[in-house]
């Protein structure tokens, strides 16, 4: 019930709406919602900065440049 519960208040949808929403319609606005809430605290913005790090599979070839001077 809490994911439906965030998805409503990001929304505005009521719970009747929100049974009505396929699957995927669903768990995309439960991402949104979770990232939004991220992003209203300074802990939030920080957690989201690791993640998006975290799912980086090129390495940045300007900052490793930079970093070791060469």
């Amino acid at each position: 019930m809490l994911d439906e519960k965030t998805v409503a208040e990001f929304t505005g949808y009521d719970f009747d709406r929100l049974n009505n929403l396929n699957v995927f319609e669903f768990w995309l606005l439960l991402r949104d919602a979770v990232v939004y809430n991220c992003q209203q605290t300074e802990e939030g913005r920080d957690y989201l900065e690791k993640c998006w790090v975290a799912e980086q599979t090129e390495p940045d070839r300007g900052s490793l440049r930079k970093y070791f001077q060469k």
